[in-house]
């Protein structure tokens, strides 16, 4: 049976999605942004080509099954949108669509029981740590897994960082200067708690006093990118009623897709009776290079030694978000740094919220190919500004025998780790 999505399922979204069929020209400056154009050479996995098909099924002219192996494989990186000379604001096409067709579509059980293992334990923390944790039990078993469940399993390491409870309310250090609330994650707060720490601290040297919501859970963005809208939704209203923005300056975040997830929050709830606190709560986001950017910081620590840096553009940082120059402004001020750019840095590293598990292939070549690229530029180091990233590329590192340490932004503008 051919599956099509009805007309009537577009609600509030409608517009916006046909304005991005329309805006699109075909004129292919997106194609040599592409990281599935560039892997795979198909026309119909570049944004173009994707576009064609989702107005195709718009339109009942072509069946789910037509368009959904290509769209599934959109990294949902958005270089399209940087590289595109019409505006074509494409996540506003891909996110709903997703969405609707997640409706109508069936999946095989192995596909059912590995969007179940994603979507119920990475949002949520304490369920994450406690599946991390039996990672030991069943490597043993890996040879026998399907090529999904291999992959989540390499991504975890062997061993999880003891738990970094932070207090809900960090004092700046000195004359108070802003207030700020912090988004705390869910999969970085498990694998890199770090993280969080330096973030704290780095914005309270500064004169930032740093709020924590206890009440605060994931952002949605693994849900919204996968079609499972309505998760995301839970997850967005429990954010919006934590945050009090009358209370701070801005929401901090220190992870790239979750920035870019909540400048989502519009579209998520478009039409629905939130609409106006998402637009509220999203004109507050900023990621914390960019509050600090802005702030003017105190001249950072110095690195031990003289250090050749590579920076990684995450992609829902540079391309969802607009955000390039602050985390470079930053780091150039790090006493010791050499920061150098990467060739072909604005091609996706393969990680992408949950791509890497349910496209392990496409997401396998891509990250040995910024492995690779990584690794031509003699750096000793990487530095990125998202979790995802982080754990993409230090397994593509460690694949091709040539392991380098991996630094979130955040942690060389407190003097590196410990």
């Amino acid at each position: 049976m051919r599956h099509t999505i009805p007309v009537d399922s577009l609600g509030p979204q409608a517009p916006s999605m046909a304005e991005a069929v329309a805006s699109c020209v075909h004129c292919g400056f997106c194609l040599p942004a592409c990281p599935t154009y560039l892997a795979l050479g198909e026309e119909m996995d570049s944004p173009r080509g994707r576009i064609l098909l989702m107005k195709g099924a718009l339109e009942g002219e072509l069946s789910q099954e037509d368009v959904l192996p290509h769209v599934d494989r959109c990294l949902g990186c958005l270089a399209c949108v940087t590289a595109c000379p019409s505006g074509v604001e494409y996540g506003e096409l891909l996110t709903p669509f997703r969405e609707m067709s997640e409706k109508e579509r069936s999946r095989s059980p192995l596909e059912n029981l590995t969007r179940a293992l994603t979507n119920q334990t990475l949002p949520y923390p304490g369920r994450f740590r406690a599946a991390a944790a039996l990672v030991r039990y069943t490597k043993a078993l890996r040879p026998l897994l399907p090529a999904a469940l291999r992959t989540m399993l390499d991504l975890l390491p062997d061993r999880l960082p003891p738990r970094a409870a932070l207090p809900a309310l960090t004092p700046a250090r000195g004359p108070r200067r802003a207030r700020v609330a912090l988004l705390s994650g869910c999969v970085q707060q498990v694998l890199t708690p770090e993280v969080n720490r330096a973030t704290v601290d780095v914005l309270s040297g500064n004169g930032v006093e740093v709020l924590i919501p206890p009440r605060q859970g994931c952002c949605g963005a693994l849900s919204m990118h996968t079609g499972a809208a309505d998760q995301a939704r839970r997850l967005a209203r429990r954010n919006l009623d934590a945050f009090k923005l009358d209370e701070v300056d801005a929401v901090v975040t220190n992870a790239a897709g979750c920035g870019s997830g909540m400048h989502e929050y519009p579209l998520l709830f478009a039409g629905e009776a939130e609409e106006g606190a998402a637009r509220e709560f999203a004109a507050k986001v900023q990621d914390v290079t960019v509050f600090l950017d802005a702030l003017g910081i105190e001249p950072p620590p110095a690195l031990p030694t003289p250090t050749r840096v590579a920076y990684h553009d995450a992609c829902h940082l540079a391309h969802a978000q607009g955000v390039t120059d602050a985390p470079r402004r930053l780091l150039s001020a790090v006493p010791n740094l050499e920061l150098v750019s990467i060739p072909e840095g604005e091609i996706c590293c393969g990680s992408a919220g949950t791509y890497n598990i349910e496209q392990p292939e496409i997401a396998a070549e891509l990250g040995k190919r910024k492995a690779e690229a990584i690794l031509s530029t003699g750096a000793q180091a990487v530095v990125t500004g998202n979790i995802g990233c982080m754990t993409q590329i230090d397994s593509h590192l460690q694949r091709l025998g040539r392991p380098l340490p991996i630094y979130h932004t955040i942690e060389l503008l407190g003097g590196g780790r410990d």
